[in-house]
């Protein structure tokens, strides 16, 4: 395959991006899903699994940022986290970056995936799956949840959607209330759960359908956004806790040393907080 276009979708068969690809870089058959990459004009190197873009070197900093930052930054000296999923490790180079972690357990459910990721696109986790803090667990996050006894400062879900039209696969467990609920008992009293929640604009169903279930839940709960153009221009985020909200101002967040590439304070004023955005909640 050479210097051709492949369209992926944004919203099932409704809504696709076309994107000219330069070069197949790997194919996979793992037994949960089907795995490629591919070197692109615009958007650079791209991880898709099932069809579906998961990232793209041109903007993952801007999707890892917002989606770990935004919570972690608001737990003054977190100690402890999970990553439910990010087998790509972006998710966990973000939490690594926090000096005062001291644990990360994270459990994907296809080694596939971290592996083809650590081979091909290394500078995603930078280093982080060989950090002595993480504890890599191969297996069902649901299950790994269920019998934890371990309490967390942050809980990242990092799984896929949900698509439209389609069946959910390995990730409609991971969107439920018995999952949140036990979120719920491992997540410390000022911790945050995060979850992405698909493109706001094309596929707003994912947010409602995410904040109906943590509202059920979590005493407190909201959502913000960020601009991730390989997702076709917003990735939502939602967030629940036992009770703590984020800052609404970057400048009152806990902790702001950790240096970013994408979020910062005109960014997260300009719509990446907490507040009210397209008439989200």
């Amino acid at each position: 395959m050479s210097r051709m276009h492949l369209a992926f979708p944004i919203r099932g068969d409704k809504l696709a991006m076309s994107v000219r690809v330069e070069r197949h870089v790997a194919h996979f058959e793992s037994p949960f899903q089907t795995i490629d990459l591919y070197d692109t004009a615009a958007l650079g190197r791209i991880l898709t699994l099932d069809g579906h873009i998961q990232l793209a070197s041109l903007d993952e900093k801007a999707y890892h940022e917002a989606l770990v930052q935004v919570p972690l930054l608001n737990v003054p000296n977190a100690r402890s986290a999970l990553v439910v999923g990010g087998g790509d490790g972006g998710v966990l180079r973000e939490i690594c970056r926090q000096p005062s972690i001291e644990r990360v357990d994270i459990v994907e459910i296809d080694q596939a995936v971290i592996e083809i990721c650590r081979e091909h696109l290394p500078e995603l986790s930078s280093g982080a799956f060989d950090d002595p803090r993480v504890n890599l667990h191969v297996g069902d996050a649901f299950a790994f949840l269920a019998d934890a006894q371990i309490e967390y400062d942050l809980i990242v879900v990092d799984c896929t959607d949900v698509y439209e039209e389609e069946d959910g696969g390995i990730s409609a467990m991971l969107f439920t209330d018995a999952f949140y609920r036990d979120c719920l008992r491992c997540l410390s009293p000022g911790g945050f759960v995060v979850t992405q929640a698909d493109n706001l604009l094309f596929c707003p169903y994912s947010l409602e359908a995410i904040l109906n279930a943590f509202g059920r839940v979590f005493p407190a709960t909201g959502s913000y956004w960020a601009m991730v153009p390989s997702f076709g221009g917003y990735s939502g985020y939602a967030w629940a806790s036992r009770g703590t909200r984020p800052a609404p101002q970057w400048k009152d967040f806990p902790n702001t040393s950790v240096p970013l590439d994408y979020l910062r304070e005109s960014t997260y004023d300009l719509g990446m907080g907490p507040m009210p955005i397209l008439g989200l909640p």
